[in-house]
């Protein structure tokens, strides 16, 4: 069974499809890579069982007939929060004011200079601390915690689950629920599948306790 994937769901499946594996004597290949790319590679007829992919695109293949209609399967929400350098003081994000008055104080902010980083821009928009902000702002194409880790900014805002993995940042918490920014991942069969049976019997069990469990323990929602 061969399953596509965006990366951000790298966590969630490097533990759950072991399990899968053993329980249902399927062996799964998977392949990770940007939304956008998989998108082209499956609208241009790319051989695969199961898409794992932000709900919209993987709506839009289905509407193409690229993937099965009917079979989108919500798996698991990702948040954005906030993360610290490992051991120092965890500001308050409790609120949206909370929030504005811990980035104003913040020597410097990191964000992503890929998609992920667009929400943040147009938060401190709507924050209206963009121009305060601007001097202070850090950029980076690897995990934002990466940069808090190694000192180069005080405080980086990116999806939980790139969060969590990195060594030497701790994560705050999640943004103040008015103003996130929720992806919803699903999974949804191919169109063509060659295993139609084992593509199902993995949407069905991402929804069981064991992998609830997983979904939660890498900073993710269950769908």
């Amino acid at each position: 069974m061969k399953i596509l994937s965006g990366g951000a769901m790298r966590p969630l499946l490097v533990e759950a499809v072991p399990l899968f594996e053993r329980a249902h004597g399927v062996k799964a290949e998977v392949r990770f890579a940007l939304t956008s790319v998989l998108a082209k590679e499956i609208g241009d007829g790319a051989a695969f069982d199961i898409a794992l992919l932000p709900r919209p695109e993987l709506d839009a293949l289905a509407a193409s007939c690229a993937i099965a209609p009917g079979t989108q399967t919500d798996i698991a929400r990702s948040t954005v929060g906030l993360a610290v350098r490992q051991g120092a003081p965890k500001p308050d994000i409790a609120t949206v004011e909370a929030l504005k008055r811990t980035l104003l104080a913040a020597r410097t902010i990191g964000y992503s200079d890929g998609p992920s980083g667009s929400y943040v821009a147009e938060l401190l928009q709507r924050l209206g601390i963009a121009e305060a902000t601007r001097p202070r702002i850090r950029l980076t194409s690897r995990p934002v915690a990466e940069l808090v880790a190694s000192g180069e900014a005080e405080v980086g805002m990116q999806q939980i689950v790139a969060i969590l993995p990195v060594r030497g940042a701790d994560l705050v918490g999640p943004l103040p629920g008015e103003l996130q920014n929720i992806i919803v991942y699903a999974a949804g069969i191919a169109a063509a599948a060659a295993n139609p049976d084992a593509a199902a019997a993995f949407i069905g069990f991402m929804a069981t306790a064991e992998a609830v469990r997983i979904i939660r323990a890498v900073g993710l929602d269950p769908g």
